[in-house]
């Protein structure tokens, strides 16, 4: 792997996890032995995201979109999500990562709701990393759902017009106090944004990999964390 300077790591990492379908078709499999092997890639990221010294890390497990999808793959996606809940978080826990679940999460099963804050309140103290599942969750979405409660707070009188600015905005969102995103990542080779942190990734530098999801690998994350390292972040300046 390529050797990266410490100074310069992104604070805030997104990613598309791209591919899961392709590569189970690949091997003759169901779609959802991808996504049953793309938690393998998961681990992973996170655990990488870690050790260099990410702060944030946001992947994008499931889009408002994706209940479009057949019913059996939906019910199995959800079923994994449960699965990943029970066996993940306590190792979470005992790697100092917190873990939020960001999204519209009152479209889930009660149960999967009552996992969904146990392992938020298990995780909520912990440091070394944030990772952001998110999980029914649209760009556009947090858009709005951020300027409701902005809206509502005028409304009542708690909020002034002239009091709302960008960081106002910015704490309104789902990602909350968490610096905006430094870059992104999409794999499969697709070349597209998928309505995924459209405010947060406003000057995020961009990295499509070739790799299907399920073979992302800490090899692959370093490159996209060396390329970030080479270019020059200038914000809309010169």
């Amino acid at each position: 792997m390529k050797e990266l300077d410490p100074n310069n790591i992104p604070k805030h990492v997104a990613i598309i996890m791209d591919g899961n379908g392709r590569w189970a078709k690949n091997q003759g499999k169901m779609r959802v032995f991808g996504h049953t092997n793309g938690v393998q890639a998961v681990r992973r990221s996170v655990s990488y995201a870690r050790q260099i010294g990410v702060q944030s890390l946001t992947m994008y497990a499931f889009s408002r979109e994706n209940w479009n999808r057949p019913e059996q793959e939906v019910s199995a996606l959800m079923t994994l999500f449960m699965q990943a809940l029970d066996t993940e978080v306590k190792k979470l826990h005992k790697n100092n990562i917190r873990l939020k679940i960001i999204g519209d999460t009152s479209k889930f099963s009660e149960k999967l709701q009552q996992k969904i804050t146990k392992a938020e309140k298990l995780t909520e103290n912990n440091t070394a990393l944030c990772v952001n599942i998110a999980a029914n969750y649209g760009g556009c979405w947090d858009i709005v759902q951020a300027t409701q409660q902005i809206a509502l707070q005028v409304k009542n009188g708690e909020l002034a017009l002239e009091q709302i600015n960008e960081a106002l905005f910015q704490q309104k969102l789902v990602t909350g106090q968490q610096p905006p995103v430094d870059l992104l990542i999409r794999t499969s080779g697709e070349q597209r944004i998928s309505n995924f942190l459209l405010w947060q990734i406003a000057y995020a530098e961009l990295f499509f990999s070739p790799v299907l999801w399920p073979d992302f690998d800490e090899q692959e994350f370093n490159q996209a964390i060396w390329t970030y390292q080479q270019r020059e972040r200038r914000f809309g300046g010169s």
